[in-house]
């Protein structure tokens, strides 16, 4: 199996990494217009949806439990990873 050459390496390590803040600024928007539009949104899933503001509470948490799960394990592991690996050689 060809070994990675560390150019790679950084590159992989630095587009996971940016990766990594890209999806941290998302998830602070997201974050900052669910606060600011709640009532907007509670009212628009109550009449769309049929459900009420305590299931939609839940599914609001349940969507940032899992975007924070993506944002960590999928980019900033491998961006530690790879920058690991780029510090052993």
């Amino acid at each position: 199996m060809a070994r990675m050459d560390r150019d790679k390496i950084i590159f992989l390590r630095n587009f996971f990494f940016a990766a990594f803040i890209i999806g941290l600024v998302f998830a602070l928007f997201y974050f900052a217009a669910t606060t600011l539009l709640w009532n907007t949104a509670v009212a628009w899933a109550t009449h769309f949806f049929r459900i009420d503001e305590r299931e939609f509470g839940r599914l609001v948490l349940l969507f940032f439990i899992e975007l924070r799960i993506v944002i960590v394990f999928f980019f900033l592991v491998p961006a530690l990873a790879f920058h690991w690996m780029a510090r052993k050689k």
